[in-house]
């Protein structure tokens, strides 16, 4: 299957750098490309696009807008038909990426990948996959803690409601950063069921992938910056 990729950036040349690298994969395919957020929503209207590569900082409309545009419904839910975003950033540890993950970004990408990664990444997200794995997100948590709300809720906090107890275990570690391998070997289950467990969770709560549980377990007040269990 050939995956449809939009490149959104104000800086023609990483676009052509980016163009170049992708388009001699011969499962990846560049759809549109575009300067701002508000011509790659535009670009959206008559696009069929998979994932999207988006730089977080353009004029008009910046990046973590139109994430939030592309990704959530008016209400904050996520819209399941949305294509897969790849935020763009300069630094790790980005301010602005964290918040492109809030508004429904699948991950990040620091814009001196490597091209094998920059593939690889974008394989992954089309699957379905988060490339920010948990434990980077937590250190992303830790570090602007002071810049985030402070949890309003307290733990075991209605948002958990709708799962059973054996769901509520998994999703709490996921929350912690553990892979399928590691909560399989915590909880004696096997793998198979440890994914199944985790889809059903991302589903009854309305989360794209892990990266969106873990920021869900902190604004909760079910995890904490700065925690280690």
């Amino acid at each position: 299957m050939t995956i449809r990729v939009m490149l959104v950036d104000d800086q023609e040349l990483l676009r052509t750098g980016f163009r170049m690298i992708l388009q001699s994969q011969g499962d990846i395919e560049i759809a549109a490309e575009a300067g701002d957020g508000a011509q790659a929503l535009e670009q959206l209207r008559h696009t069929k696009v998979d994932v999207i590569l988006m730089d977080v900082r353009m004029p008009r409309l910046d990046g973590v807008q139109a994430t939030r545009r592309i990704c959530l419904a008016e209400d904050g839910s996520p819209l399941p038909d949305a294509p897969h975003v790849l935020i763009l950033t300069t630094f790790d540890l980005d301010e602005y990426a964290f918040a492109a993950l809030k508004a429904g970004a699948s991950g990040f990408l620091l814009k001196d990948v490597p091209p094998t990664e920059l593939v690889a990444a974008i394989r992954a997200v089309h699957g379905g996959d988060a490339v920010v794995a948990p434990t980077t997100t937590r250190r992303m948590i830790d570090r602007f803690a002071e810049v985030l709300p402070t949890p309003q809720s307290a733990p075991g906090s209605d948002v958990i409601g709708p799962l059973t107890e054996r769901e509520r275990e998994v999703f709490l570690l996921v929350a912690q950063g553990l892979s399928n391998g590691e909560i399989a070997a915590r909880l004696v289950l096997s793998e198979a069921t440890v994914k199944t467990h985790v889809g059903r969770i991302l589903a009854k709560l309305g989360l794209r992938d892990r990266v969106q549980a873990v920021v869900l377990a902190y604004e909760a007040g079910l995890i904490r910056a700065g925690s280690t269990d």
